[in-house]
């Protein structure tokens, strides 16, 4: 689908992660590692859309779900053919290492949304944000991946129907609760915060546990096997001869 406007402008904080996408973006295995993760959120996102259109008692809402679906089912194979390309003429089978998921995910985190519980207000203001902040990103990584053209173009693609969906689900939530769809938005967006807070945590606690580790591995662990071989060095080698008075004990039970 067209947009019906330009793409989204990239939020600040994307805008400020652009030397550490562009450092993601520039080796080939990463390239293929966030391109396959692309692939399986969008298509996971596109079975909880069209989980949605099954459950909405609203028929444009389920007609819109249906397309959007189909939208998310197609990023899926555009992503994974993408990466099949990169994978051939990848020389390195090693692992690619950091991807900084954490600092902005790819996804549109829609297992974060119980679909079949939701109303239609709150999965569409969901569904507003987690598209609006893939098309920031996505834009980023567009503009980050100049020396790979054929990944550049495939973002350049998707961001089209990503700015649709954006705008879409915005219009239909006006429509849906005329005067309170900003209340709705705030409280998605908090949420969206919340959810993001928790995931920063995460990360930075995974990389304070691995620096502690180090730390105590080069640290710690030296004097220890220092005592260790110090007391080793002090033991006699060989078997010890006892006196017969100690093995008076093995003729009885105590």
């Amino acid at each position: 689908m067209d947009s019906a406007r330009p793409h989204e402008r990239p939020t600040a904080f994307d805008r400020m992660l652009t030397p550490v996408h562009r450092w993601i973006w520039s080796d080939t295995d990463r390239r293929v590692q966030k391109l396959l993760r692309f692939s399986e959120t969008e298509t996971d996102g596109g079975r909880d859309i069209l989980r949605a259109a099954e459950v909405t008692s609203d028929p444009l809402l389920r007609r819109l779900y249906l397309e959007h679906a189909i939208d998310e089912f197609r990023h899926g194979v555009l992503f994974r053919h993408r990466a099949a390309e990169l994978l051939k003429v990848s020389a390195s089978g090693s692992s690619p290492g950091f991807h900084g998921d954490w600092l902005a995910p790819g996804g549109h985190g829609l297992d974060d949304l119980q679909v079949d519980g939701e109303s239609d207000r709150n999965m569409l203001a969901f569904l507003h944000l987690s598209e609006k902040a893939a098309a920031s990103r996505f834009t980023v990584y567009r503009d980050v991946t100049q020396h790979d053209p054929s990944t550049r173009a495939v973002f350049e693609e998707i961001l089209h129907d990503e700015t649709f969906h954006m705008n879409y689900t915005l219009m239909q939530l006006a429509r849906v609760e005329p005067k309170r769809h900003r209340r709705h938005l705030w409280w998605a967006r908090l949420s969206r915060l919340w959810k993001a807070y928790l995931r920063l945590a995460t990360g930075l606690a995974g990389i304070l546990g691995s620096m502690l580790l180090t730390i105590q591995y080069f640290v710690l662990l030296p004097p220890f096997a220092w005592l260790a071989r110090r007391a080793a060095h002090q033991e006699r080698s060989g078997w010890t001869m006892v006196s017969p008075g100690h093995s008076d004990s093995l003729d009885r039970q105590y």
